[in-house]
């Protein structure tokens, strides 16, 4: 559609329009003027006949409060006689106001006075007759009918002057309905010529009208779609004006800044949310000094990062817009950053799984050699003490080393776990007098335990081990002596909780807390603690695995651990270990280990690549009683039983063979074979052919090497499920029971 066209539509309709509404208002005034002056006519006679009505009820009224006194003689009455009395002079005075334009009815209000004045000094006469004289005098006053003369030509007159208005009422009543019509039907056309006049003008411009609208609505759509963006998005975006002030947001603004509502408004300077930012201990906006004198370069962003009090870390951008003015993107960064730590300490686990796994292996079965035949020395030798006493010292070396690989292997959350459903109200009270014992007398041990206690789930010997190094560690913090408290009860991490520790499963969990009133840690160490070989301990007082092994243990069995600590005050370790819903509490009973060793005269096929560790596990076997086949791997193994199916009771094997069969599978095969074959894995590092997520599969049976010579006759005879009875000639020695052959 032309500019043209369009011109001359605008002009016409605007031409008709204000011709007919100039035409239609003239009108429409000079009108409304005569009916508003119609309409306040009509209400005065409404106010003239209310007040001649409310006169000819007044007259009444004195006359009813007369006879009233008259009968009854009683005060009371004479109330409505005096207040009617008081009104009737009111009313003539306003009656003759309000009838000054209409001399026929002032003449009337003249003739009605002295009536109305009559008909007074006659009701006041019989009331004081009534008063001083008595009933009869006033009853022979009123029998005259003099009253009632007076009283019928008022209402007479009063009828008259009703009648005289109602009709001047009606009569006005017509003229201003008349009026209305004329204005309404004058409305009424001038409105359709209207009507008609816009109805040809929108021809001509229903394209260019369609145009537009389709343009607003497609404008509509975007701002929607961009709001609708804005508001869905999980950064704080800001829009500021050239004049630092601000323009537009979305909620995240308010929420990742932490700001109050009444603040974000149109308008709203940058130098007041910098400002408000920084006293609230958040994060700190750039100044305005920073702002003005930054980059300004049209789309350049300034990018920097705060950390808000809260622990939140955020990422601020500010990017220029070509007007001179900014839009400010705030991004939250804590899930990212919680992330990257998740990521440095899976590749931190990572790197010291595979460091101690490639020498757990091979290390464990050097210590196993050694300490077995040193046991099984010491075992031989009697009476010479000096040489006892080194033997005994070679073997604290050979344990402790294998110690320091265990805890390794904790740390790296690669050592087996056999979880079970543990009753910590039941198996901590028994760990209390042990901790006593080992601590010493300057430390106190407190025990606190909370009713209706959830079973937890873990590895009980790990724990025990766990919770008496947090205990050795409290002790080196309490030199002059102090407090320790074993605390347990039920927590339940939330949400909340699980979103500010990325590693946390939201859930229920057994808490366990060890607290001492020791000299505490630094923030510094703290953050350090669980690191392995990190001590604060002079050389040669710890090897700083401890807390790794304890901090390992937990993380392996999907739990979370907690440290609090501050210098002087002390320390709080808390172990939170996932609830066992739906497993049945194993109970037991702390007792002292027998002293005697197991016997027995079960056949014992033994599967060992290493020589030195097959030589003297087989050597421990045989003083023991028991008959021992040997194998250096899987398919010497597989042949060796094929010859002695009938016989074998027990395969010990080592987990890690080399060839094509490895324990695993070799166990399995055998077991098809013959089912009622025990097996007794043994290793110093499993992969995962028997441990999966860090936990012994159902049924396995594992000895960690390097074992000890007790160790071994303990576990071999415990996996083929034997009784101990004592011998009576074998002195300290207990045989095993034979067992029925299948």
């Amino acid at each position: 559609m032309s500019k043209r066209i369009v011109a001359r539509a605008n002009l016409l309709v605007f031409g008709v329009l204000l011709a007919i509404l100039a035409l239609v208002g003239v009108v429409t005034w000079e009108r409304l003027n005569a009916t508003r002056e119609a309409r306040e006519w009509s209400q005065h006679s409404y106010r003239v006949l209310a007040a001649m009505k409310d006169l000819g009820i007044a007259l009444r009224d004195a006359e009813t409060g007369q006879r009233g006194y008259i009968i009854t003689g009683k005060d009371d009455y004479l109330a409505p006689y005096d207040s009617a009395r008081d009104r009737l002079g009111v009313l003539q005075g306003e009656l003759l106001k309000l009838t000054a334009d209409n001399p026929v009815q002032q003449d009337r209000l003249r003739a009605l006075a002295p009536v109305i004045q009559h008909k007074l000094e006659e009701l006041a006469q019989t009331v004081q007759l009534r008063r001083d004289v008595g009933i009869e005098a006033a009853r022979r006053l009123v029998n005259t009918d003099a009253g009632r003369g007076f009283m019928k030509e008022a209402e007479e007159t009063l009828a008259a002057m009703l009648g005289e208005e109602e009709a001047l009422l009606a009569r006005r009543l017509g003229e201003n309905d008349a009026r209305a019509a004329w204005v309404r039907w004058t409305t009424l056309g001038g409105s359709l010529l209207a009507v008609l006049t816009l109805l040809w003008a929108a021809r001509l411009l229903n394209q260019a009208w369609s145009r537009s609208y389709l343009t607003e609505a497609e404008q509509r759509t975007q701002a929607l779609r961009l709001r609708t963006t804005l508001d869905s998005l999980s950064q704080g975006v800001a829009v500021f004006a050239p004049d630092r002030t601000l323009t537009n947001w979305n909620a995240c603004f308010l929420v990742l800044l932490d700001l109050p509502k009444a603040m974000v408004r149109p308008g709203a300077s940058y130098a007041a949310f910098a400002e408000h930012t920084a006293e609230a201990g958040g994060p700190a906006l750039e100044t305005w000094d920073q702002v003005r004198h930054g980059s300004n370069a049209p789309r350049e962003a300034t990018v920097y990062e705060r950390t808000r009090a809260d622990g939140h870390h955020l990422e601020i951008r500010r990017t220029t817009m070509p007007d001179g003015g900014f839009v400010l993107t705030i991004s939250d960064m804590t899930k990212r950053a919680q992330a990257e730590g998740v990521l440095r300490e899976a590749q931190k686990m990572q790197a010291i799984g595979q460091l101690t796994g490639g020498i757990a292996h091979d290390f464990n079965n050097l210590l196993q050699v050694i300490l077995g035949n040193l046991e099984f020395v010491r075992a031989k030798l009697d009476g010479d003490g000096k040489l006892q006493s080194r033997i005994e010292r070679a073997a604290w070396a050979a344990q402790r080393g294998a110690t320091l690989t265990g805890q390794l292997l904790a740390f790296a959350r690669k050592q087996p776990l056999a979880p079970a459903a543990i009753d910590l109200a039941a198996t901590m009270p028994d760990l209390v007098p042990l901790l006593r014992r080992t601590l010493g007398e300057h430390i106190e041990v407190r025990y606190v335990e909370s009713a209706g206690l959830w079973p937890a789930m873990a590895d009980p010997a790990q724990l025990e081990s766990a919770v008496l190094n947090l205990a050795l560690n409290a002790r080196d913090a309490m030199p002059g002596g102090g407090r320790l408290t074993i605390e347990i009860g039920n927590k339940v991490l939330d949400d909340a909780y699980a979103r500010d520790h990325a590693e946390v499963a939201a859930g229920d969990y057994t808490m366990l807390a060890v607290s001492d009133t020791g000299h505490g840690m630094t923030p510094d160490v703290v953050r350090r603690v669980f690191e392995p070989f990190f001590t604060t301990k002079p050389d040669g007082k710890g090897t700083g695995l401890g807390l790794a092994m304890v901090f390992g243990f937990v993380k392996q069995s999907g739990g979370h651990v907690k440290i609090y600590s501050e210098p002087g005050e002390g320390t709080t370790v808390k172990i939170y270990l996932p609830r066992a819903v739906g497993a049945l509490v194993a109970i037991g009973q702390r007792s002292a280990p027998p002293v005697d060793l197991p016997r027995g005269s079960a056949t014992v096929l033994v599967v060992e690549d290493e020589a030195a560790v097959r030589e003297i596990a087989c050597a421990i076997l045989s003083d023991l009683g028991y008959r021992v086949l040997e194998a250096a791997d899987g398919e010497e193994a597989l042949r060796v039983f094929g010859d002695n199916a009938a016989a074998i009771d027990l395969l010990l094997t080592d987990v890690i063979l080399p060839g094509k069969v490895k324990g695993r599978d070799l166990s399995e095969r055998i077991q098809a074979l013959r089912p009622k074959v025990k097996v007794l894995f043994m290793s110093g590092y499993t992969e995962n052919s028997i441990v999966h997520h860090g936990r012994l599969d159902d049924g396995v049976q594992l000895i960690g090497k390097p074992f000890k010579r007790e160790q071994l006759a303990r576990k071999v005879a415990e996996t083929l499920g034997a009784e101990f009875a004592p011998v009576a000639e074998a002195g300290n020695v207990v045989a095993l029971r034979p067992r029925p052959d299948a």
